[in-house]
């Protein structure tokens, strides 16, 4: 017979660290044998990963302590990402995560409110996250890949409230006219009086407010009243306890009038059901603001267009952008935006990379030259071979950092967490205490009074804005900048990046283009331009020096025509020599032409100026006579002298560190105005100079774009990458330029500092409004002044308290970047 084998669950792959030979794999497979509920582990050496099977469910975070007790390492996983539904409120976020931290594995997690996402760090099975959040009352979903939102979802949101709030208000308002109309025209109260009768009144508004609460207002039931009997109140436990409550105590006045003290017997049907439709009104606003801070994201999603032309056998034919793949030869015509990233193999055009760097003039397009998915052709067509497509796109990279930005958690959102986890239950208990104060002490009806005030403090302390505080702020303001080139790959330089005292930046790449040119040619007299600078570029077209492909490229950019060269001879640390068009050509340094027996005198002028401008000068002779004086530098970018400028206006100290020689790189500073220079530092000299830097100033922000740059980028406080630099240095910053202009950095600070101005004045209006509204509606200016809050207003007070934190935040869309004061 043949044995039973168990059911197996589907495997698991770990990835191990550490592993050399053999025998380490046959250490990692019988460790992770001996682990409960394993049935097998195959090792793979060459992979260096693990596939375990098991017939029982055994924790990720178990084989990993088992791999590693015997020395080899398992890389924690990438975070998980999760889409929530059902939050409503910073409480929900704190219950949110908390249920997240208490799963074994789980080292990190962070819930955003205005997303409705967690992002969960760890080893724990997303199975296991998903029901940890469903134990407390909230329904969770992997997030796949790097897609936008869930638009449709939101779209969906926004049908249902709107449909719950239209059905709602019809509902409410003749409840509403009618009992509150007969307190305010006594006509009306007479007329209700002697048609259908008080009685008939009251059983009519039951009816109507029933189908309130149980329709539109189900969803305050369903949510709050688990979340009560869980001990974990949340917004809608406020809702559903304050709307009950009047409700209830309608009902008993209603049909049982007898079971409550003379003269409290009065009914409060309009106030359950406009809290119930005050509130939708506000989650619905609430929605649509919400679905307008991740406008950015949608925008740049949108950028791609769905087909593409691709050129196969002689034949071009419009296929759909997903069937794309690398090395795809795509045409574009003019006017389309560009579906994928790739390079120009045939044909010249402009194209507008606004989308990507944020700078308006269209770029020049030749065979060679990059194109990048979504931004727009202009006036010719061309085609191009598809380099990158679908998630490697630069387009996918952007929208991919922006949402880990708008997902992520500032420091002081734990502030918020920490007060407003318990801001609930202490609400829920303010009115509690609020009803007993009252009925021991207030005026006749006591009971009537102590229960509308303590529903009015149930309603109007809903902690809504407090938990939309940071987050929209931190989705408004990063999609805004990724429009302006300017994209967070953490959140948390936002609030870093505010706090920066000192900026430092690399000088190749940075304040220079990165590349040599030729700056400088004055011919002597009895020679033109043209010619001296055809002769030379010929001579040093034979050279290897980077200097020399600088002259060469002059001449070729000017449409010189080369004469043939023969002889070519290189002195070492001297210059070069050639017979070029048949005439004696040698360049090289003023030692050079000494060693020739040529006097440089007649232009030794020029030659200062062009040392005091930290460019070194080369000498040309021609047939033995000094024919002209050159410079070659790596020229300013046009926009450095302004961005320094900026920075200096926004009250910042700019530090230049550079491996480049100390007299260059003061020459550079006098003429930029650059505070502080470090010149001729390795990669690793570059973070002590932070350090140093850091010790005299404060925190501080490095810019830089190259490989030895990543050093340093990570040692600062906020590393900031020049967009158009290398992969390396892109992935060691916190902020990245998607243009090479320094004028970005100036923006990135601008808009930290308006972002964080932002949060600070929704939490203002979150925690001030709380403080302030309580008091109010437990009755504290009753005494003195005779006013209480109804019911009805702290509703609209509660919503209108939500509204105005999300408007504000959505201003930041608004934001403009810093002008240079001096232009």
């Amino acid at each position: 017979m043949a044995k039973d084998i168990p059911e197996t669950r589907p495997a698991v792959t770990l990835p191990v660290e550490g592993m050399t030979c053999a025998s380490c794999v046959g250490r990692v497979e019988k460790a992770l044998r001996g682990v409960p509920g394993v049935v097998s582990a195959s090792v793979n050496l060459a992979t260096n990963s693990a596939r375990v099977l098991t017939d029982a469910p055994v924790p990720r975070a178990a084989l990993a302590e088992a791999v590693e007790r015997i020395g080899y390492a398992v890389p924690a996983p990438p975070a998980v990402e999760l889409a929530v539904e059902g939050m409503t409120c910073a409480s929900c976020v704190g219950r949110v995560e908390k249920a997240l931290l208490t799963v074994p594995g789980v080292t990190g997690a962070s819930v955003n409110l205005a997303t409705e996402r967690a992002r969960v760090e760890g080893t724990a099975d997303v199975p296991d996250l998903v029901a940890a959040i469903a134990r407390v009352g909230y329904e969770a979903a992997p997030l796949t890949a790097a897609a936008p939102q869930d638009d449709g979802r939101k779209d969906r949101e926004q049908r249902l409230l709107r449909r719950d709030f239209g059905l709602a208000l019809a509902l409410t308002l003749p409840v509403f006219l009618v009992e509150m109309g007969g307190h305010m025209v006594p006509a009306l109260h007479r007329l209700i009086a002697a048609t259908i009768g008080m009685q008939a009144s009251w059983v009519l508004q039951w009816v109507l407010v029933t189908l309130v609460l149980a329709f539109p207002g189900m969803r305050f039931l369903e949510k709050g009243l688990p979340a009560l009997a869980r001990g974990a109140p949340d917004m809608n436990s406020l809702v559903a306890v304050g709307s009950l409550a009047a409700y209830g105590y309608s009902m008993v006045a209603t049909f049982a009038p007898g079971l409550l003290p003379a003269g409290t017997v009065h009914v409060y049907y309009e106030a359950a059901a406009v809290i119930v439709t005050l509130i939708l009104l506000g989650r619905l606003l609430e929605a649509r603001a919400r679905g307008r801070t991740s406008d950015a994201i949608r925008h740049l999603v949108g950028l791609q267009p769905p087909t593409a032309r691709r050129r196969r056998d002689g034949a071009v034919a419009e296929i759909a952008v997903a069937e794309v793949r690398p090395g795809d030869i795509l045409e574009v015509r003019p006017g389309e935006r560009i579906p994928v990233d790739g390079e120009v193999v045939e044909g010249e055009s402009h194209v507008d990379e606004s989308m990507i760097s944020g700078e308006p003039m269209p770029v020049a397009k030749h065979p060679g030259s990059a194109v990048t998915g979504g931004t727009v052709n202009q006036t010719g067509a061309f085609a191009f071979r598809a380099t990158a497509v679908g998630g490697d796109m630069v387009l996918s990279r952007i929208v991919r950092m922006v949402e880990d930005a708008q997902g992520a958690k500032l420091p002081i959102q734990a502030l918020v967490d920490r007060v407003t986890m318990w801001f609930v239950p202490a609400v829920m208990a303010a009115a509690a205490l609020t009803f007993l104060v009252w009925l021991a002490l207030g005026p006749e009806p006591a009971l009537g009074l102590a229960l509308v005030n303590a529903v009015a403090v149930l309603i109007v302390a809903c902690p809504c804005a407090m938990g939309l505080a940071t987050p929209t702020s931190i989705m408004v303001g990063t999609g805004r900048g990724a429009e302006m080139g300017v994209l967070f790959r953490r959140g948390e330089a936002l609030q870093a990046l505010r706090d920066a005292r000192v900026v430092a930046v690399d000088k190749t790449g940075t304040l220079t283009e990165g590349r040599p040119v030729l700056t400088d040619l004055e011919p002597a007299p009895g020679f033109q331009r043209a010619e001296v600078l055809a002769l030379v570029a010929a001579v040093e077209a034979r050279s290897e020096h980077p200097l020399a492909r600088a002259i060469v490229a002059a001449a070729e950019a000017e449409g010189l025509s080369l004469p043939a060269v023969s002889g070519f001879q290189s002195v070492t640390g001297m210059g070069v020599r050639a017979e070029a068009g048949g005439r004696r050509v040698e360049v090289g340094a003023d030692r050079f032409m000494a060693g020739l027996g040529i006097d440089v005198a007649p232009l030794a002028e020029i030659a200062a100026r062009l040392a005091g401008e930290a460019r070194s000068p080369l000498y040309a002779a021609v047939d033995g006579r000094l024919a002209a004086i050159l410079a070659v530098a790596d020229p300013l970018k046009q926009t450095t002298p302004a961005a320094i400028r900026t920075l200096h206006d926004q009250g910042l100290k700019v530090a230049m560190i550079t491996g480049d020689n100390a007299r260059t790189a003061q020459a550079i500073a006098a003429r930029l105005g650059i505070d502080a220079v470090v010149a001729e530092v390795l990669p690793e000299g570059k973070v002590q100079a932070l350090r140093d830097l850091r010790a005299a100033h404060g925190s501080v922000a490095f810019v830089g774009d190259g490989i030895n740059d990543a050093p340093a980028l990570a040692e600062a406080e906020v590393g900031i990458a020049i967009g158009t630099g290398t992969d390396i240095a892109i992935e060691a910053a916190d902020v990245v330029l998607m243009s090479g202009n320094l004028q970005g950095v100036a923006t990135a600070i601008a808009l930290s500092r308006a972002t964080m101005a932002n949060i600070r004045q929704n939490l203002f209006w979150a925690f001030a409004y709380n403080v302030a509204l309580i008091p109010v509606a437990a009755g504290l200016l009753f005494p003195g002044f005779g006013i209480l809050m109804s019911p009805v207003f702290a509703a609209g007070a509660m919503a209108l308290s939500s509204v105005f934190v999300l408007g504000n935040a959505l201003r930041l869309r608004r934001f403009g970047a810093p002008s240079d004061g001096a232009a």
